[in-house]
């Protein structure tokens, strides 16, 4: 459905919660390096639980990496991104359009940046169009990662209409 990309992650369990999302929802994961921790790593298996069979992921050794090897095709010197499709979106607490805002197609790439810094700065500007946020009160600084993973995949999962996922659940005894 669509594609997560985490650039730089750094909190071993919050990549393993959105991998976790990411089984649930049939999305594709997208690690970019540097890593902060090992992909073997005893808590990252623990937060995605037994969920990394049933997850896609590809790991990256840089940005422009990921760019290259993407349906993107390339990235010019300043990191924008053709238009076309698939989309790409940029989240990030300095942008002015909400995630709720957006079109979400299928296979489009949902960017996140580190959790202590976000996405680079000139990414953002050469993308700005395409840089979304999640509103929240002007006081807290940002969310949790793999909060904010799950509120815009759900959201573009919403705009789909759920499509593939089970909708209905049943009580084992009444």
């Amino acid at each position: 459905m669509f594609n997560i990309v985490l650039v730089e992650p750094e909190i071993p369990q919050n990549t393993g919660n959105i991998v976790r999302t990411a089984a649930a929802t049939g999305c594709k994961v997208h690690l970019v390096k540097p890593l902060g921790f090992d992909i073997s790593d005893r808590a990252l298996k623990r937060a995605g639980l037994d969920y990394w069979h049933l997850t896609d992921f590809t790991v990256y050794d840089s940005l422009m990496d990921f760019f290259e090897r993407t349906a993107a095709g390339r990235a010019d010197a300043d990191m924008r991104i053709a238009d076309g499709k698939p989309h790409f979106y940029f989240m990030s607490t300095k942008a002015q359009r909400r995630y709720d805002e957006a079109k979400f197609e299928d296979g489009d790439y949902l960017l996140f940046g580190k959790e202590t810094k976000g996405l680079p700065e000139e990414l953002l500007r050469a993308n700005y169009a395409m840089t979304l946020r999640i509103p929240m009160i002007a006081e807290a600084r940002s969310l949790n990662l793999s909060n904010s993973v799950a509120i815009v995949v759900y959201e573009g999962m919403r705009q789909q209409g759920f499509e593939g996922l089970l909708e209905h659940g049943k009580l084992t005894k009444f």
